[in-house]
């Protein structure tokens, strides 16, 4: 007796739970027209129960293959498990081991869950894609748009939810780069003028990791915030959208003053406010570190000497410039610049440093800005014809960007006045650095010649003897090294075509750079 009453509580107790399975699949819904996909295998057919499992046999043949299949484990007689199984997946579970209610609950969830775990829109429409029977094809159209509405509707959740997983994640606080500490006493505060340009975005890198705090101001003109966008939000970093013809009124340490437009398109483009830049620019820079007492470095130029007579060109030669050229917006402006230095140096005993900087090249370079580097880079990596303005004759000098950032630092850090020079002293013709592109990209596109610039100098090589004596500084970066980076910059950016994929180039940690 005792031993039929236990056989009694577990039929009973299986009958309540296939009654229960059964209304909830019913409640969320068939893929397959309302058809239920559960497969009952009890080992006997007798009573209710063998009525009710055939009747679902047969309306699951009736309905054909379903997207989703489910097998519930039931009790035989003995109380052991047969089956337990998702989409036809076998139980690893002992054959024998008894069937527990948290089994059917875990499989229950699991099924649920299931189109979830996807994290996206198409996960749960694969999950609920209709497989075509004719049952489905006799679908009325009410119940179709209703599915339809359905899925639409499961779509809009989950890009909602996306959404608010971007707002979560733009609420985490950002990973920067792992900056040195410096207390109070060493940190200095160092504004950048023109800091989010090409020069100055990696002075800005340089200035970041040694522990100073920056603060940045750009018109953006030529500048990009990308440029310096790894930094925004940093306890030590500062941006500052301000024209520098106007007034700044900060307290700073020490001044890098590098706005000012460098190629020829970009300060051809307005010459008078290239003018006012080099001019106006300085004057308020120049005031500012009157003011507080700062230490200010101005980023002079090549240029400066104008088509020289004298090669290779020493801080001592005064130059070959034309006035009323069509360069001369730049290269006259920054000869009034560094004649203003000297003025406020003499008259207002302003601690000042002048830098006359060289053909420079490396990430971050305008794709557009008409140099030489770029131009010849972004041709070959196109397969584009190289354009050489000229005979191709002329030379340049051709200096990596962190060792032009080096030079900056070592001259702000030195206690020599004078003009520098900072740049490479080896010196290539147009033609030989065209072909040395060239090859380095892989492509076979010919170098032609077009009509020479108006004013193009045609012999350019700095004598950095005064660099070597008093800062002890020379290029170290060699051309094939710096080249590679560069073009592997710029092949990541012709490969953009959204602007969510980012280019960023990652600033070298301090000890990186020292090994090298």
């Amino acid at each position: 007796m005792v031993f039929s009453k236990r056989k009694m509580k577990q039929f009973l107790a299986f009958g309540v739970t296939i009654v229960l399975v059964i209304c909830l699949y019913k409640s969320w819904g068939s893929p397959t027209n309302g058809m239920s996909h559960y497969a009952y295998d009890d080992g006997d057919n007798t009573g209710v129960e063998a009525a009710d499992n055939a009747a679902v046999d047969q309306e699951h043949r009736r309905a054909g293959p379903s997207p989703e299949r489910l097998v519930l484990s039931v009790f035989d007689y003995n109380g052991h498990r047969q089956h337990n199984s998702i989409d036809g997946a076998k139980d690893d579970a002992e054959a024998g081991g008894p069937l527990e209610h948290d089994d059917v609950e875990r499989v229950l969830v699991q099924n649920i869950l299931r189109p979830l775990r996807k994290g996206s829109a198409e996960g749960v429409v694969q999950k609920r894609r209709i497989v075509p029977s004719h049952d489905n094809l006799a679908l009325d159209d009410p119940e179709q748009e209703s599915r339809l509405n359905e899925l639409h509707e499961a779509k809009r959740q989950i890009l909602e939810l996306e959404r608010k997983i971007q707002e979560l994640e733009g609420r985490i606080p950002r990973k920067y780069p792992d900056v040195t500490f410096l207390n109070y006493k060493n940190r200095k505060r160092i504004l950048i003028t023109g800091g989010a340009g090409f020069v100055g975005s990696h002075l800005v890198d340089y200035l970041m990791m040694q522990g100073h705090e920056v603060i940045v101001a750009d018109n953006f003109f030529t500048g990009r915030k990308r440029n310096v966008e790894h930094w925004l939000g940093h306890e030590n970093f500062e941006l500052i959208h301000h024209d520098i013809v106007n007034p700044l009124f900060i307290e700073v340490d020490e001044i890098y003053h590098l706005a000012s437009p460098a190629s020829p398109p970009h300060y051809m483009y307005n010459p008078v406010k290239t003018i006012k830049t080099n001019t106006l620019g300085t004057i308020n820079v120049l005031g500012l570190a009157k003011r507080v007492g700062a230490k200010v470095l101005i980023a002079s130029t090549s240029e400066v000497y104008g088509d020289p007579d004298v090669h290779p060109q020493p801080e001592t030669y005064w130059g070959h410039v034309n006035p009323i050229g069509p360069r001369a917006c730049y290269d006259e402006g920054k000869r009034v610049s560094e004649t203003l230095s000297y003025a406020y140096a003499k008259q207002e005993k302003v601690n000042v440093r002048v830098a006359r900087i060289f053909n420079t090249y490396g990430p971050r370079m305008h794709m557009n800005d008409g140099r030489v580097v770029s131009n010849f880079i972004i041709q070959a990596l196109q397969n584009q014809s190289i354009t050489i303005y000229g005979s191709g004759r002329q030379t340049r000098s051709f200096q990596y960007v962190s060792d032009l950032v080096d030079g900056l630092v070592a001259l702000m850090a030195s206690n020599y006045t004078q003009p520098v020079n900072l740049g490479n002293p080896v010196e290539r013709t147009i033609q030989d650095f065209a072909e040395i592109i060239r090859d380095l990209v892989g492509c076979k596109s010919k170098i032609i010649e077009l009509p020479a610039v108006e004013d193009d100098p045609q012999r350019r090589k700095p004598d950095i003897s005064r660099a070597k004596k008093y800062i002890n500084w020379e290029p170290r970066v060699p051309l094939q090294e710096g080249l590679m980076k560069t073009v592997d910059y710029f092949r990541k950016e012709l490969a953009r075509s959204n602007h969510s994929q980012r280019n960023i180039f990652v600033p070298e940690t301090t000890e990186f750079r020292n090994l090298l």
